[in-house]
């Protein structure tokens, strides 16, 4: 059965009488909807609505949970204690580990929920720490060949959320008030202009590093981001989605991923 565990991952612990309103004024999803079979997938965005981090949010009776990428909780600890002021609130991390599991691996019973982007994401579940947690690449293919960003997929005070997809995989909340970011969030999307997304790509070979250019002829056309052999994502520009394109010399093909194809075509 596919099921991972994530050893990257890290667990943020908010709690305190004022946790809820705190954080629903900073990120980009609506925390009153995170209950304890009900994770929200958010964004955590600069004043210029540029990304920073993203992470799941489990609830539980006292406090919210964070799951979000070891290279981010330092960051998210710093940045959102700056935001308590005179809020009830403690920011704290915890030894938590996250697991995954999707198409035939059931759910546990307890401290789980199932991924909020997508159906065939699966599930994600958080527990004491494991003797054992082995990295593997299985979690990453299955992500990517979803389509599904990571936070090595965006990029820090660059990427804007809609770019990375957040509109179409449920990371956004459009109806819960303002919030850190929220102006260029909504007039991206309110406008149209989202110039490029994050797309899966293929190729025939391993393919070359992350932040290796993407060319159409001789124009730059996007970025490659994460990868697993012959499969990764890349920040593409609209006119390059149906084309043949190559990297570091060899040719690469976008996938538009049916949930994006239905939505934003």
């Amino acid at each position: 059965m596919p099921t991972s565990q994530l050893p990257e991952r890290r667990i943020l612990a908010v709690t305190g009488r004022d946790r809820i309103t705190f954080l629903q004024g900073l990120i980009s999803n609506d925390v009153a909807r995170a209950t304890p079979q009900n994770a929200v997938w958010a964004g955590f965005l600069t004043p210029q609505g540029r990304y920073l981090a993203d992470f799941f949010v489990f609830a539980e009776d006292e406090r919210l949970l964070l799951d979000t990428h070891e290279t981010q909780t330092d960051m998210l600890v710093t940045k959102l204690s700056r935001f308590r002021l005179r809020a009830d609130v403690q920011i704290a991390a915890t030894d938590l580990t996250v697991q995954a599991g999707w198409d035939d691996a059931g759910m546990p019973a307890r401290h789980a929920a199932p991924d909020p982007r997508l159906p065939q994401a699966g599930w994600r579940a958080y527990g004491p720490a494991k003797e054992t947690t082995v990295r593997t690449d299985t979690y990453d293919q299955h992500r990517i060949k979803l389509g599904l960003p990571d936070a090595i997929d965006c990029e820090p005070e660059k990427t804007l959320l809609l770019e990375a997809n957040f509109d179409h995989l449920h990371g956004i909340s459009w109806t819960k008030g303002c919030y850190m970011g929220q102006e260029l969030t909504a007039r991206t999307h309110y406008r149209g202009l989202v110039k490029r997304r994050l797309l899966p790509v293929e190729s025939s070979h391993p393919l070359p590093p992350i932040g290796s250019p993407i060319m159409l002829d001789d124009r730059e056309v996007g970025t490659l981001r994460s990868s697993v052999g012959q499969h990764g994502l890349a920040f593409l520009r609209r006119e390059a989605w149906q084309e043949t394109l190559t990297c570091d010399g060899m040719a690469l093909t976008a996938v538009v991923p049916d949930w994006l194809k239905e939505q934003d075509a």
